[in-house]
């Protein structure tokens, strides 16, 4: 059998892009203890605030959704021994100096999570295994600032499978980035999450079959498993 599954994007049958074993990747975003725990970093911000039942939806979506199909796309990719990579923020000095412009605004983008810090870190139950990825960032994009293009091309990627956190701003800045660097992109939707299930949605419909392809996680599976190994 060949190491190649095609996959179209339309109801005419024609083939977009071939997926291969070998030079396909994915990539979890910013799946951080800061983001995604619902009793530290933000969370206890919107708590202290008052802010905290209108977060409920994205705390609920990123426990009972997003963190097991994350879990399900990682543990087939290590199944088959196909390459993993997780983009971070993380700054490398305390006070933050070396951040972009764009983590230093004030609001909830003013992020400063040095990289050896609680917040920095991977969720335990998505943690990386040691020969996986993991590229830290001051940037929304994991394509400014990091080695990681370099990377795929040293590996000679084509496609990267993208998760994570929040959709219309890091998963959606790397994707388009991604994209425009001549990657095939595919975005397993209900692995990612935005702050509202209104804006997560306008910004998948708008990357789909521009800079991506929008596929279910229980799809990308079937695309991987129908892989030769």
């Amino acid at each position: 059998m060949e190491d190649t599954l095609y996959y179209s994007t339309n109801n005419s049958g024609a083939f977009v892009y071939s997926i291969e074993r070998k030079s396909t990747i994915l990539l979890v975003v910013d799946m951080q203890n800061e983001f995604v725990l619902d009793n530290t970093g933000d969370a206890v911000k919107f708590k202290e605030e008052g802010t905290f039942e209108q977060w409920r939806p994205f705390y609920e979506r990123i426990n009972q959704v997003v963190v097991p199909n994350n879990k399900k796309l990682l543990d087939l990719f290590r199944k088959k021994e196909m390459l993993v990579s997780y983009a971070r923020i993380a700054s490398f000095r305390k006070d933050g100096r070396d951040r972009s412009p764009v983590q230093r605004r004030p609001g909830w983008n003013n992020i400063l999570l040095p990289r050896m810090s609680y917040g920095a870190q991977i969720i335990d139950a998505l943690s990386p295994e040691k020969e996986d990825i993991v590229v830290e960032k001051s940037t929304d994009s994991v394509v400014n600032g990091t080695a990681y293009v370099q990377l795929l091309n040293n590996l000679q990627i084509k496609t990267v499978i993208v998760t994570g956190v929040v959709t219309d701003q890091c998963v959606a800045t790397s994707v388009r980035d991604l994209a425009d660097r001549g990657f095939n992109v595919i975005v397993a939707e209900d692995a990612c999450a935005g702050a509202t299930m209104d804006v997560h949605e306008a910004e998948l419909k708008i990357m789909n079959h521009i800079y991506c392809d929008v596929m279910r996680t229980k799809d990308v599976k079937q695309l991987i498993e129908n892989l030769s190994e």
